[in-house]
């Protein structure tokens, strides 16, 4: 038997997987349980409801979001690369199979209007994501628009990556960023 954290870790990769591939409204509880191997029972121990579910597949996806963006930045030297290689983190993850968007934005359509927990996650998500991006906009010596400006190019692309299945809008996104930041005096490779 499982314990605890290795239970709740697997039901929410199983979760993820299917809440990604098919949407969280068309995966019910019982298609957790075949894919996490893991019973009904154990899995409502561990998440009273489906909505705490999708709450922890977020926080999961939040962790994985950062971990790209920090490995994507590991061999930047100035903030104004750190800034571009949000780009490069979205091109390959536009290059992985299955790519269906974004999972903050997917579950924010499909539950953000009747879940506030799920619209607070979701808000959470990209808050933190434009505030990284804001001190780096900051450490370049920009002004704080441009920071919302990248950020609108990292969410433009992954929706439009997603509904065109088109990889390359990462880069394209990538270049519109080194304008901008050129535009505003900052060094960018």
């Amino acid at each position: 038997m499982l314990d605890e954290v290795t239970a709740r870790d697997t039901v929410v990769a199983a979760a993820d997987r299917l809440f990604y591939a098919r949407g969280v409204q068309a995966v019910g509880m019982d298609a957790v349980r075949a894919e996490a191997g893991v019973s009904l029972k154990r899995i409502y121990t561990l998440f009273p409801s489906k909505e705490d579910l999708v709450v922890a597949v977020l926080a999961l996806r939040t962790r994985q979001w950062a971990d790209g963006v920090e490995r994507a930045a590991a061999t930047a030297t100035t903030p104004g690369e750190r800034i571009l290689s949000v780009f490069d983190f979205l091109d390959e993850w536009f290059r992985e199979d299955g790519f269906r968007g974004c999972a903050f934005i997917n579950s924010f359509g499909e539950l953000g209007a009747t879940s506030p927990r799920i619209a607070a996650a979701v808000r959470g998500h990209k808050e933190a994501f434009q505030e990284h991006v804001l001190g780096l906009v900051r450490e370049v010596g920009l002004p704080d628009a441009v920071a919302l400006q990248v950020v609108l190019l990292a969410e433009g692309a992954q929706t439009t990556a997603a509904i065109t299945h088109d990889a390359d809008v990462a880069r394209e996104a990538r270049r519109a960023a080194a304008s901008l930041l050129a535009v505003g005096g900052a060094r960018t490779p």
